[in-house]
């Protein structure tokens, strides 16, 4: 972790900027695999799952044998954390549902919006090392609450071809039943375009290594929707010295053990605390299963001492940072202040992995600085919101008049006639 001791605020551009993603040198490669997905379709999901994942498929779709069988091989006590999780995600994003509201602007004018779900999506879960199904909960209970007509789901098969026995049960429990065994950029492709058997959706959700992150944005240019552009993981924490150094060394090392381009910041007030951070990290550093890539996050990563509280959150601000945790005594003060952050953690017990998986929030936040002008995956990312409106005959003449005028003014003589001839047969 670089150190940085009160930086001058010219230079804390060059501090927020992330590690370099090379998404353009990807683009080639993934061209050719969305060409080979178009052309080829299933059998391309087939061979390409042979290249890259060494798995030997026979179909791409998870069979419902699979998931029966998945369901026991869940231990108990994980279906019941998962069933803990479940519920509160629910009840959070249950409460973003928005009743539909009538306005009456002028007397016989009536507008009104209403949510209407997107009708097919994509969901990406990541397999490998670390297979997310707290993102396939995060994205299938709002995508069930909104009323998505049809939900695909697309992970990459082990090399036996199989898929994560934890994801099928998850999957189970949410009801989506259409399975496929794709990951990389032919899942996207596959999502995208569709294949003889995989059907084009509307928009794609989910997280994924830097191929998915290409095709993801790739596909955006053909119409294609997708959550929000994503990178690699990242929290800053904001502590003083009320905060326990091996908390804050916690919640850095749960953010850099996701990737080796994962990166955290440290933002501190007190010399003293920074190094004792540093020291915890070293300690549990060396604990961990997955040392090799927090080390490498760690390179990326930066510790640096503020004058103030204030001005380590103007910081954060700037930075825009995925996660954010205000490790102080009074964060509800802090809090206040903060204007740019996907998930914000406030106090000293309210560690960043209650968010990734059971707090309720949505764990799917925007990275790379696109918390400036994203949000996070809530209810909202599933729904269309379409306006309405209804006018009376009162209505039409209230306003008419004034759309005549302003139509002519533009030079757009058929907007003014379709006021103008309604208004003239009132007066037949």
């Amino acid at each position: 972790m670089k150190t940085y001791l009160y930086p001058k605020r010219e230079d804390w551009n060059q501090l927020v900027q992330r590690p370099v993603q090379k998404l353009e040198q990807l683009k080639a490669g993934v061209q050719q695999t969305f060409d080979l997905v178009q052309q080829n379709g299933d059998a391309a999901l087939i061979e390409l799952a042979a290249k890259f994942d060494k798995a030997q498929l026979q179909q791409v779709w998870v069979s419902e044998a699979e998931i029966a069988a998945a369901v026991p091989q869940v231990p108990q006590e994980l279906k019941d954390s998962i069933e803990l999780a479940y519920n509160n995600i629910k009840v959070f994003h249950e409460a973003q549902r928005e009743p539909v509201q009538q306005v009456e602007t002028v007397h016989g004018v009536t507008c009104w919006r209403k949510s209407v779900a997107i009708q097919k999506v994509g969901l990406y879960i990541p397999g490998g090392s670390a297979p997310l199904f707290s993102t396939l909960l995060m994205l299938g209970i709002p995508a069930q609450i909104a009323g998505c007509r049809e939900i695909i789901l697309a992970t990459p098969p082990g090399a036996d071809g199989s898929i994560n026995a934890t994801i099928l049960y998850t999957a189970q429990r949410l009801g989506i039943t259409r399975i496929l065994k794709a990951g990389g950029a032919q899942a996207i492709a596959a999502l995208a375009f569709g294949t003889e058997t995989v059907p084009a959706v509307d928009k794609i959700f989910g997280p994924g290594n830097q191929y998915v992150t290409a095709a993801k944005q790739m596909v955006t240019q053909i119409g294609v929707a997708i959550d929000m552009p994503a990178g690699p993981s990242e929290v800053l924490v904001i502590a003083d010295d009320s905060a326990n150094p091996l908390f804050v060394a916690a919640d850095l090392l749960s953010q850099a053990e996701h990737g080796p381009d994962s990166q955290v910041v440290f933002a501190t007030n007190s010399e003293k605390q920074l190094q004792n951070v540093q020291a915890a990290v070293v300690e549990q550093l060396a604990q961990l299963p997955r040392q090799t890539v927090a080390e490498q996050a760690l390179n990326n990563s930066l510790g640096v001492v503020f004058d103030s509280l204030e001005e380590a959150l103007e910081f954060s601000n700037l930075y825009a940072p995925e996660h954010l945790i205000l490790s102080v005594d009074e964060s509800e003060i802090l809090a206040e202040q903060v204007t740019q952050a996907g998930s914000v953690f406030m106090g000293h017990y309210s560690p960043e992995s209650v968010g990734d998986y059971a707090s309720g929030t949505n764990h799917t936040l925007p990275t790379n600085g696109y918390a400036r002008n994203y949000s996070g995956v809530s209810l909202d990312s599933f729904v269309k919101k379409i306006t309405f409106q209804q006018l009376t005959k009162e209505g039409l003449e209230r306003i008419g008049p004034a759309v005549e005028i302003m139509a002519e003014a533009e030079g757009l003589h058929a907007h003014k006639n379709a006021v103008t001839v309604r208004l003239q047969k009132f007066k037949s």
